[in-house]
């Protein structure tokens, strides 16, 4: 039986780029130090998200930068063995898109753009325009990012394509028109966990889910960070404050285990689907 151990952070990131890699270096050897040899970052760890996704502010962005940037290679230097997962704004030209690096002390071994887009980042980001899982030293890996999560097809599409584990990266907040007075009883709370917990559970993998925590402009994030096993049971989790939760996984084990009687990904019906995953 070989563990890996897993970890997804919950913490605040903002626009100063020095804070965000001293804290993602200081979040590495907490890491570290409980056994990660994944370690997934919130979406936005470099450079902070958008303060408001109604009317985004032209003049308050992320720092966009392209993905050969010093400050993403000195986050593969601190890495070393490690594989961390970690979200940002990519720039590609004029053009700026939510993304994600997974990265170790060999440089980069996948990357994501995020391909669904709630209406304010429209306005600021170009969509991504697929989902491709990657190998890497702890098993072959997915990213998503935010939103991507809420559509079935974007896990599904990770799982069809081997992935093992699916590292969500967020930067997810509390609900823009309905806030609770209490984050715990907040209709996206509720939201984000099941469908961290959904995304596992059918597709039969292992998720790692990392959020923001904290404010930004207007924006109240949730935290919530989790590891979630093949059968949607949480095996470590953080709640609002600032953590990170850590699960060692038989992820091998694990997923045969679930996939022994009922196979969900063995016993689809492509066919049927109208053309769907």
């Amino acid at each position: 039986m070989a563990l890996t151990g897993i970890a997804a952070v919950a913490a605040h990131f903002g626009r100063d780029l020095e804070f965000d890699l001293d804290r993602i270096a200081t979040l590495i050897e907490h890491a570290r130090g409980s056994g990660a040899q994944l370690l997934v970052l919130p979406d936005a760890a470099v450079g902070g998200y958008l303060p408001d996704l109604r009317e985004p502010d032209a003049g308050n962005l992320p720092p966009a930068l392209p993905p050969d940037d010093p400050h993403l290679a000195r986050i593969g230097s601190l890495a070393r063995d490690m594989v961390v997962c970690v979200g940002y704004c990519e720039a590609d030209g004029d053009v700026r898109y939510n993304a994600a690096l997974a990265v170790t002390g060999d440089g980069v071994l996948g990357r994501h753009r995020k391909v669904h887009q709630p209406p304010g980042e429209r306005a600021v980001y170009a969509a991504g325009d697929r989902f491709a899982a990657f190998d890497t030293p702890v098993g072959r890996v997915g990213m998503l990012i935010d939103y991507d999560k809420t559509f079935p097809e974007s896990a599904r599409s990770l799982a069809v394509d081997g992935a093992e584990i699916i590292a969500c990266l967020s930067a997810w907040p509390t609900s823009i028109t309905n806030r609770a007075p209490r984050m715990s009883q907040d209709r996206q709370a509720r939201l984000f966990d099941l469908y961290d917990q959904a995304r596992a559970a059918e597709n039969q993998v292992v998720l790692a889910s990392a959020n923001q925590t904290g404010a930004l402009g207007g924006m109240r994030f949730l935290g919530q960070a989790k590891i979630v096993g093949p059968g949607g049971d949480i095996l470590a989790r953080t709640w609002s404050k600032a953590g990170i939760a850590v699960a060692e996984v038989d992820v091998a084990g694990e997923l045969a285990n679930a996939r022994r009687v009922l196979h969900h990904l063995g016993e689809r019906k492509p066919e049927a689907y109208g053309g769907t995953p």
